[in-house]
């Protein structure tokens, strides 16, 4: 059988330990810089204004780049102002959502209850018709200072001082103040309070001052109010009165 030729040598151990440090005697060559400034600075002193087409990459991505951000600084510098503007419009109109929003919901509320308030209103207005009806009128307070001079004698009282002062308007009617000075047993003095509660009309006992006699009586010194309503020309005129008062202050 005949044998071929061997295409390749094989090489000894010699040969390859001799290739390995003929590889490691060779310096290595030095890696390229990313980014090679002074050919930079070569391109932007070579730089023809009057022909930016041929500009290199380089320098065109740069300007570009650097005209972006002066574009953007200035429109943020400019738009400060009015974005403030509109942060403080936007915080208004917030709260004043916050506001209408609760404005509604009472509202809301009101309606939902409307009848329960309608009720309650007309038992209001029967109510204080049953008060209204407890002050008499001016016709009437001759009457009434009648009815408390005989609850005094009635309970043998002696009237030392009976004496109605000046009348004092408020709103719907008018207070009569009448000063009294009243003699009598402890038990006297006490039925006749107790008679002037029971009156129709309303009277109050004010500043009330109880001195000891030396008969054993007391004196009663006190002021008692009562009250009557205005009739439609004294609320117009008091109205009058009051409007022509603010006039003047002006």
């Amino acid at each position: 059988m005949m044998k071929l030729p061997s295409l390749f040598k094989r090489k000894s151990a010699a040969e390859r330990m001799a290739d390995k440090q003929a590889v490691n005697a060779e310096p290595a060559a030095p890696k390229a810089p990313l980014i090679d400034f002074q050919q930079l600075a070569m391109d932007f002193r070579t730089l023809d204004p009057k022909d930016p087409g041929l500009w290199p990459l380089a320098p065109r991505i740069v300007i570009l780049v650097s005209l972006f951000v002066a574009l953007i600084a200035t429109s943020w510098g400019f738009g400060a102002i009015g974005w403030s503007v509109q942060l403080d419009e936007l915080e208004a109109k917030k709260l004043q959502e916050a506001k209408l929003k609760e404005d509604w919901l009472a509202k809301k509320r009101q309606a939902v209850n409307l009848d329960e308030y309608r009720r309650q209103l007309a038992e209001i207005d029967r109510s204080f018709g049953a008060l209204l009806k407890q002050l008499p009128n001016k016709a009437e307070m001759g009457d009434m200072l009648v009815d408390i001079n005989k609850a005094a004698q009635a309970r043998g009282l002696s009237v030392e001082l009976f004496k109605p002062g000046g009348e004092a308007p408020k709103d719907f009617y008018t207070e009569v103040p009448i000063t009294l000075t009243l003699i009598g047993s402890y038990h006297d003095i006490g039925a006749f309070s107790g008679d002037l509660a029971r009156l129709p009309r309303i009277v109050t006992l004010n500043d009330i001052n109880l001195n000891a006699n030396p008969n054993g009586t007391l004196t009663l010194r006190t002021t008692a109010k009562t009250f009557r309503y205005l009739d439609d020309a004294e609320l117009a005129a008091q109205k009058k009165a009051q409007q022509v008062a603010k006039a003047a202050k002006k």
